[in-house]
């Protein structure tokens, strides 16, 4: 099976190729530094990052955007707040986003730019827009006009009429239409802002994303992708001033959308205050349980997160990473399956693809013969790679924080117990296996011999 993804252009399930088979291109909406992100702000990056891994796998080179939205009415708030440039707000919170982003397994794009490093880019659309008749200069603002794209809303799917009656913001006078969105607003002298044939400004939110995809990937780029709460306005504002800017020219030929996280119910959002940060998430919990979890579900539909799915995904990695230990003594290479491959084409089927994993590790953990022993650790370690998992040592994995010389004593009391049992000093056994239970140390039989794991 070839590549298949859901486009949400289309609403339709289609096979995928670059349209230049030497390089595939993709951009994904980065964050806006100004605070810690949430979890639901992960989903994106990790799953579009495994996509990353594919279109590579698959068609060789990729250049895979992910831009940083460094200037922003909430970044001038928070540096007002403070008493501090915004360049201190938007350096703290970016470096602060990578690390919490390595730490959950994703790797860095390809590209990664940033709004302010691309003004002259943004300055130069905006008057291409004008120059075509589809923005306008109004009180030191210009402003894109939606009734000047006959295809405004094909991608929310939704009529602008409605759109302008449904509006709940009052209508600037200087608007020619109720719906224009901004591409430039005036900066006064305690913002941050830059010249332009407008006057001193900075870009809107929208316009960044646009002129920055242009700038590395192209005037078409093969996927464009984030969250579904981006598809409007954001993406269908982009859909607009870029094919505006372009001639006609489609902007990106995939749209992928990844669903929302919920929370007790309600959709996790920094607005409603239901957040967890990914920044204390993966010091509280071992960050690659928090990468599975949000892998546990297929990226289109929504997620519940809780502390229950991060202690099921803890266990379930115990698993196989006690199956990993089992086998610490077999050597081989990993191999990416081909049923790992096929679920993964299956519009990243991630769900599939974990069922998979666990089916390997289950076989894993019966084989007797050598070769199917090595043979079942390559692909273990192959499914592993390709979702981003199993990819440290067993020990490191189940140390989660504490000392080489804790587990050399765990495991000393472990062998003591066994020692015990062998021994018929049941009463010794119980007691370590007591001690053991006390510290949050859980044994387990296998064929293999006792294994612990910690809760």
């Amino acid at each position: 099976m070839s590549l298949h993804l859901y486009n949400s252009l289309t609403r339709r399930v289609e096979p995928f190729a670059p349209a230049d088979p030497a390089r595939a291109t993709m951009y994904v909406c980065g964050p806006t530094v100004y605070n810690y992100v949430h979890i639901g702000n992960a989903r994106g990056p990790v799953v579009f990052g495994v996509l990353a891994d594919v279109l590579r796998r698959r068609f060789g080179a990729l250049a895979y955007a992910r831009n940083i939205t460094d200037v922003d009415d909430k970044i001038n708030a928070s540096a007002r707040e403070q008493g501090v440039p915004i360049g201190t707000i938007t350096d703290r919170f970016t470096a602060a986003y990578r690390d919490d982003m390595a730490a959950l397994g994703v790797a860095p794009p390809d590209l990664e730019p940033a709004a302010t490093a691309h003004i002259p880019q943004i300055v130069r659309m905006i008057g291409q827009l004008i120059e075509a008749g589809h923005a306008y200069a109004a009180e030191g603002h210009v402003l894109f006009s939606v009734e000047s794209f006959k295809g405004y809303g094909k991608l929310s799917r939704r009529d602008p009429d409605d759109m302008i009656a449904g509006a709940r913001i009052e209508v600037a006078p200087y608007k020619k239409g109720p719906g224009d969105f901004v591409l430039w607003k005036p900066s006064s002298d305690d913002l941050p802002g830059w010249d332009s044939p407008w006057g001193r400004g900075r870009p809107g939110w929208h316009i960044e994303c646009s002129a920055m995809a242009a700038a590395h990937l192209g005037e078409t780029i093969d996927i464009h992708a984030g969250g579904v709460d981006l598809q409007f306005p954001h993406h269908e504002n982009e859909v607009a001033q870029s094919e505006c800017a372009h001639g006609g020219k489609p902007f990106a030929r995939f749209w992928l959308h990844n669903g929302m996280l919920n929370f007790d119910g309600a959709k996790m959002s920094k607005s409603i205050g239901n957040i967890a940060r990914v920044h204390d998430l993966v010091r509280d919990h071992p960050p690659e349980a928090l990468r599975y979890a949000l892998l546990s579900a297929h990226y289109r539909g929504p997620l519940d997160w809780s502390d229950g799915l991060i202690e099921q995904s803890v266990r379930t990695l115990d698993r196989l990473y006690g199956t990993l230990r089992d086998l610490d003594d077999v050597t081989a290479t990993a191999v990416i399956p081909a049923t790992i491959e096929a679920a993964l084409d299956d519009d990243l089927n991630t769900p599939q693809a974990l069922a998979t994993l666990a089916g390997i590790a289950a076989e894993a953990r019966k084989a007797a013969a050598a070769s199917e022993k090595t043979r079942l650790k390559a692909e273990l370690l192959g499914a592993g790679l390709a979702l981003g998992l199993l990819q440290q040592a067993p020990a490191d994995w189940f140390a989660r924080g504490t000392s080489g010389e804790d587990d050399a004593r765990i495991q000393a009391r472990v062998d003591a117990r066994v020692a015990a049992k062998q021994a018929r000093d049941f009463a010794l056994a119980d007691a370590i296996r007591d001690e053991l239970a006390a510290e949050g140390i859980v044994l387990e039989d296998t064929p293999q011999g006792v294994r612990w794991v910690r809760k």
